[in-house]
């Protein structure tokens, strides 16, 4: 019967739309229009230069920042079946560290950003050395060491003497890691190194995690084998118990290692260790609600002191490493938000504290790009021109001759040069296919990036930005992308993509290309909508979702859907909604909730109670589920599936082996839903991640094509 129906309405679509185009054939001819270039954020920046590296098949080349078109070979694996992956020098620049692919054997998987791999050591006399199945290896600065894990334990290669032995030897999985991360501060803080070397290279300061007592998470690989086998790791949800994580030193002369203090709480986080310019030891402190964060420096002597501080009664943003940037060995830039509600830079000194802000203004910094070789001028990404763009800024230290470099409308994407004399950017706008280009430090091109130009002036498709105001008094920004052929005299249907999560942002002056401009093509308007909770509006626009997370967020979507279905070209009756992850929590919510409101939702990869997921994503934005109950299971959809209507097509789509929105989420949601006698569609993706990878990527778009146009 279902059968039937899905027949039938593909049928009355084409009626429609006669000249229906798929996904696959759009995005072949939206990469055939768009302009080719060097990317700017493949550039490996070589040190103490103006060159960069690049990498084919078992070669490795050298560019100039200045004539990036020509290259030479500096490198070559002796294997021709080799594909070099990455390619670093060591600091003096006699040495070597390749990543390859070896016949056919990639990089080993373990989470989202982690992997082991196979690397290669090229020696001044020409001879390698492979090192197989390690991960996070690096030089130390005085050309002496490799640092590396292996097996959850952390390894030194001397290079003086040709011998690698361990300096830890309790590692385990599931148990004890050194010198890497744990699965949640991989996947939320975003570094998988947890060590890191003294500037004389004389130490190597590293963090332990003893996950011992974080509950285990098993989720089942089927990989097309006879019987399927259970796959278990160490995952604390909201509420349970973390990674008891410690500081410890291993001093490279002496082979002994001490530990450091680092406070008398156990459930807290340490994400970031790292070496000031003069060499003390520093450390970030963040406590289990995430509302106070902390520098703390350890002295040559032993005693430590609190360089800087910050707390919130609602949350301090995730820090990392752009929250704190050395200048010298006393001062230092810190990216803050809490003092005066929009993230600016402010000047500091380990001696005297707080001196003075270096930018102010209702904007943000977005980012410090780097800092010139005298340490006068910061460079940075910012927000002043509009919360949409991105622009790069240059700025006295003490707070002076502020000047906007590239100032294009537009959004921009910059990568410095080693020697921070140039930067390769990259441009685009909605009504403008990226370009990519070199600039020096006065804003002034220098050479392109362009390997050959468009095959049309502009974008097909191109948003339309407009504003509306809730009927809570709350103005947000949205936009609209039409048919090619729109008619304001005809009805067309829409549908809404967003993903709404805290800090984030959809709605921003820059080209991309997904699957929803399929369905522009075919005679829909696609819109979007930035709601309360998203990012570059100001601390309170985030942050009034704290708490109560899903509330404010839906309650905006829904406004938007009601505004839409007011505009005279909107067929009320044909809205959709869809969303992927924290987007997918969303459009199950507003299917939920909208009461009819919605004709189609699509849901992929949905967190349907935040009771599943992870400690510092949730607990940051939501508190403790034991100190919030209401919290987590008042905006859950799970609560809310008996108010499915019968007029909303629901499709939920999930992996079975998404280590992080786990494919329980969809079970329960649809155990709700199943009791409350509610039929809704599924997309189940055998062994693909949170990602569809390593397969799936382009089938589940296509499928989403397909639902809308037979549903929407």
């Amino acid at each position: 019967m279902k059968r039937l129906f899905t027949t039938l309405s593909l049928l009355l679509v084409t009626t429609l739309s006669m000249a229906q185009v798929s996904y696959t054939e759009m995005v072949t001819e939206a990469f055939r229009s768009a302009p080719s270039y060097i990317a700017p954020g493949s550039l490996t920046p070589l040190a103490g230069t103006d060159k960069f590296t690049s990498f084919d098949g078992n070669k490795v080349f050298i560019h100039s920042y200045t004539n990036p078109h020509e290259r030479e070979v500096v490198f070559s694996s002796p294997n021709p079946n080799h594909e070099i992956l990455s390619f670093s020098k060591s600091p003096d620049g006699k040495m070597a560290i390749y990543e390859v692919y070896d016949n056919g054997n990639p990089r080993k998987e373990i989470y989202r950003h982690s992997y082991t791999s196979i690397y290669y050591i090229a020696c001044p006399d020409g001879s390698t050395i492979k090192i197989d199945d390690v991960r996070d290896i690096t030089f130390s600065p005085d050309n002496n060491h490799l640092a590396m894990s292996y097996n959850n334990d952390i390894f030194i290669y001397d290079l003086t003497t040709n011998e690698i032995y361990n300096i830890t030897d309790d590692g385990e999985w599931n148990h004890t890691i050194n010198g890497t991360t744990d699965w949640v501060y991989e996947e939320e803080y975003g570094f998988t190194r947890a060590y890191a070397f003294s500037p004389d290279g004389k130490e190597l300061a590293y963090l332990k995690f003893d996950e011992s007592e974080v509950p285990e998470f098993e989720m089942m690989r089927f990989d097309g084998e006879l019987y399927n086998e259970a796959y278990s790791f160490k995952y604390p949800k909201a509420g349970d118990k973390n990674s008891v994580v410690t500081l410890h030193v291993y001093n490279l002369e002496t082979q002994e290692t001490r530990q450091i203090y680092t406070g008398d709480q156990t459930d807290q986080y340490i994400p970031r260790i790292d070496y000031t310019p003069a060499g003390n030891l520093f450390y970030y402190r963040v406590n289990r609600l995430q509302n106070h964060f902390e520098v703390i420096m350890v002295e040559r002597d032993g005693t430590q002191k609190k360089i800087y501080e910050e707390i919130d009664e609602r949350y301090v943003e995730r820090p990392n490493e752009s929250n704190i940037t050395f200048i010298d060995d006393d001062r230092f830039i810190v990216r803050e938000e809490t003092s005066a509600g929009w993230f600016h830079l402010y000047l500091h000194s380990i001696e005297k504290g707080r001196i003075a802000p270096i930018t102010t203004g209702e904007w943000e910094v977005t980012s410090i790009v780097g800092i010139s070789p005298n340490k006068k001028t910061i460079y940075y990404m910012s927000t002043e021109q509009s919360p949409e763009e991105r622009h790069l800024y240059s700025i006295g230290v003490n707070g002076r001759n502020k000047r906007c470099l590239l100032s294009t409308p537009g959004y921009w994407r910059v990568y410095p040069s080693a020697d921070m004399n140039y930067f390769a950017a990259e441009h685009s706008a909605t009504n403008a296919y990226p370009t990519a280009a070199v600039y020096d430090t006065k804003g002034r091109e220098v050479c392109s990036l362009m390997i050959d130009a468009a095959a049309t002036t502009e974008p097909k498709y191109q948003r339309q930005y407009a504003k509306f105001t809730t009927e809570r008094g709350d103005e947000l920004t949205y936009f609209l992308i039409y048919p090619e052929d729109f008619d304001p005299a005809k009805k067309y249907p829409v549908l809404l993509t967003q993903y709404s999560g805290p800090g984030s942002q959809q709605i921003a002056n820059r080209w991309t290309f997904d699957w929803e401009e399929t369905l522009a093509h075919n005679g829909y308007i696609v819109a979007c909508c930035d709601g309360r909770g998203t990012g570059f509006r100001g601390e309170e626009f985030k942050k009034v979702t704290y708490a109560d997370l899903g509330r404010c967020e839906v309650e905006d979507q829904l406004s938007f859907a009601n505004y839409l279905a007011k505009q005279e070209f909107i067929d009320s009756s044909r809205i959709g909604i869809y969303g992927w992850s924290f987007g997918g929590f969303m459009a199950l919510n507003c299917a939920l909730k909208g009461d009819g409101l919605f004709k189609m939702a699509i849901a992929v990869a949905p967190v349907t109670s935040w009771r599943y997921y992870d400690t510092i994503y949730t607990e940051i934005y939501n508190g403790l589920p034991q100190d919030n109950p209401r919290g987590y299971d008042d905006n859950s959809p799970i609560t809310h599936a008996a108010r499915l209507s019968d007029k909303t097509q629901l499709l939920i789509i999930h992996g079975t082996a998404d280590d992080n929105v786990h494919f329980q989420n969809a079970m329960e949601m649809c155990r709700a839903l199943n009791r409350a006698g509610k039929q809704y569609d599924m997309m189940v993706y055998p062994d693909q991640n949170h990602s569809m990878r390593p397969h799936d990527m382009t089938n589940v778009r296509t499928k989403m094509v397909e639902y809308c146009l037979e549903n929407l």
